[in-house]
């Protein structure tokens, strides 16, 4: 079967690998769509933190059933959508019921190889029924689900000033999510067209683009008091430092993004503010389930968001062309 592998940054070969054996407890996918996540970006780049080359990528995964274990719900021809976390159910966390952030974790196209290929077997518990939405949409459910998370994890309320801070398809989903809870969302990022893509799709009331006068445009929206909850979706270590002075006094600063460095803040303005500090790490069975509900109810824009799609067999030469941004990708289906 054809299969896409990264061998090193910057390259990326196609191979003719085994279709895979189901195992006993694992259900057997015919990998029919893959979203192109910023993670598959910065491995390609050689920017992720938790990898080790050669690696298969591909993690935002919708397929077809091949075959089930005869106890599970899930039959033959069943379109389904994949959780790529692979948490252990054993650790401190899994017991708590943070699967998202388990201490063994294996990530399907990070920590083992994804779906960058036709087939794959997976353990059953991480297969679940995409009831009500199209292949394209089950693709798009994970990152949709980090942004749920995130929104989740930060307890947004109606009527809260929120800023995200960077949007990349991450930040996107932050937004929508934050929005649909009644929250007055600000995008910020570097390109104009990004932020203004948020206000005109995905329900945020204001946006700013990063320059000289952004901070005066913030306050001016705000009243002088900044914001009730910030989120950082950009990847950047001077971004995230720059976030803690855009939270408001008593706010909430959620670092969605990941970075290599070491982050420093000014501890005096830190404890001034009482900020709350939190990461948020992928999502959970809960926010699989809540970007389902708004995909059915017609609140995510997916066809706006998906921008580019290329078959598998051109990921080799098409990939880098997603990286560039005069292409203005948000979302990039992979077609198996």
């Amino acid at each position: 079967m054809l299969t896409i592998i990264c061998e090193n940054p910057h390259q990326l070969t196609a191979i003719d690998s085994p279709k895979p054996v189901r195992a006993e407890g694992e259900v057997l996918l015919r990998v029919r769509r893959v979203g192109v996540c910023g993670t598959d970006l910065h491995i390609y780049t050689g920017n992720q933190p938790y990898l080790s080359y050669p690696r298969v990528m591909g993690h935002e995964i919708a397929g077809v059933v091949e075959e089930a274990p005869a106890d599970s719900p899930l039959k033959p021809g069943d379109v389904a959508y994949v959780m790529p976390y692979l948490s252990c159910g054993r650790c401190v966390a899994c017991r708590q019921g943070k699967t998202n952030c388990c201490v063994n974790i294996q990530v399907l196209g990070v920590h083992r190889d994804g779906a960058f290929t036709e087939y794959l077997s997976v353990p059953v518990q991480f297969v679940h029924k995409a009831e009500g939405v199209s292949l394209d949409e089950a693709a798009m459910v994970e990152f949709l689900a980090i942004g749920a998370h995130a929104v989740r994890r930060a307890d947004v309320q109606a009527g809260q000033r929120v800023l995200v801070v960077g949007t990349g398809p991450i930040g996107m989903a932050v937004v929508r999510f934050a929005a649909l809870r009644g929250a007055q969302v600000t995008a910020l990022d570097t390109r104009t067209e990004r932020a203004a893509f948020c206000q005109q799709h995905l329900g945020a009331h204001a946006a700013v683009t990063i320059g000289p006068d952004d901070e005066n445009q913030m306050r001016a929206l705000t009243d002088g008091e900044m914001y009730d909850v910030v989120f950082d979706a950009t990847g950047n270590a001077k971004a995230i430092e720059r976030g803690f002075a855009l939270v408001a006094h008593g706010g909430k600063y959620v670092l969605v993004s990941i970075v290599r460095d070491n982050i420093t803040f000014n501890d005096p303005e830190f404890h001034k503010r009482e900020t709350t500090l939190m990461g948020s790490r992928n999502a959970t069975v809960e926010d699989f389930q809540t970007v389902l509900a708004a995909m059915r109810a017609g609140h995510i824009p997916t066809q706006a968001l998906n921008t580019h799609r290329l078959s598998l067999a051109d990921v080799p030469t098409g990939f880098a062309a997603l990286l560039e941004p005069s292409q203005g990708v948000i979302k990039a289906l992979v077609e198996c």
